[in-house]
């Protein structure tokens, strides 16, 4: 090899060392540029973070494109749609009776408060906060009513549940939509006694409920009995009373029968005749 390089190699060396540097130069720009643009998906918020600590002076971040600071800004994205929990807690009714209760909780994180949410707890909330609330309200509610009113009183019993899981939820920025209790399992035997107790009850009921029927038509046609008597009553005293009324009129006016003869006439003549052509006029006389 030549002690010295021609000219044409430094040449070429030159622009080889050119071309490196613009390729480590793009490169570096674009690093840059993708650590300063972020994209928060939707249905999402983001949590903006300075050297890894949640910067709280800032709101969570819409969805959409934002600029950050490259080097250092992260963007953390969080889910705020309607989310679903599920849980299975085991407690223990008044009287002992073991219980075994599904309730499902539709949420969704705060959307302006989602990055408190995410400094206190973290992506693993729902374990952190959401399941131990169901177990801990499940537990001291259900302890409050004993087995059977459990099943009887199923509506106070989910809203004292619902009051008290979206009261400790709304402490973590979780906010609760519907809470619904799927499910109230006891032993077989158990569940057995109930419902013989219950269907014993509605027939007790339903028995009282005839014999008030019962009672109610007996006092109607009790009623009607007397409301009938009364009135044929009354129409025989009105009978007997109107032929008193005739009675002392004839005694004081013996034409008066004559004169309830013409009023009783309809003005046709009979077809039958009397003695010498005069018609022969046969009126009923009510009595």
């Amino acid at each position: 090899m030549s002690k010295y390089q021609s000219p044409q190699v430094n040449v070429n060396m030159g622009a080889a060392k050119t071309v490196v540097l613009a390729v480590i130069i793009l490169i570096v720009i674009g690093v840059v540029a993708s650590s300063s643009v972020k994209i928060v998906d939707a249905g999402y918020r983001g949590v903006l973070l300075q050297w890894g600590a949640v910067d709280l002076s800032q709101p969570p971040l819409a969805e959409g494109l934002h600029f950050v600071v490259p080097f250092q800004d992260e963007v953390v994205n969080i889910e705020v749609r309607t989310l679903k929990y599920a849980s299975e807690a085991r407690s223990a009714s008044r009287d002992l009776q073991t219980v075994e209760t599904t309730v499902t909780v539709n949420y969704y994180p705060d959307k302006e408060n989602v990055h408190k949410l995410f400094q206190n707890l973290g992506l693993d909330y729902e374990n952190r906060v959401i399941q131990p609330a169901i177990e801990e309200t499940v537990k001291q509610v259900t302890a409050n009513y004993n087995a059977e009113e459990l099943i009887t009183k199923r509506p106070l019993v989910k809203q004292d549940i619902e009051f008290s899981i979206r009261e400790r939820l709304n402490q973590f920025n979780v906010v609760t939509e519907v809470i619904s209790i799927t499910d109230f399992e006891f032993s077989a035997l158990f569940a057995s006694a109930i419902e013989s107790k219950v269907e014993a009850e509605q027939n007790a009921l339903r028995a009282e409920n005839d014999l008030r029927r019962i009672e109610v038509e007996a006092r109607q046609n009790e009623a009607n009995a007397i409301g009938d008597a009364n009135a044929n009553i009354a129409r025989a005293e009105g009978e007997a009373e109107a032929i008193a009324i005739i009675n002392n009129a004839l005694a004081e006016n013996p034409n008066y029968l004559d004169w309830l003869k013409t009023q009783a006439w309809d003005g046709k003549l009979p077809l039958v005749v009397g003695e010498g052509g005069t018609p022969f006029i046969q009126i009923p006389v009510e009595p």
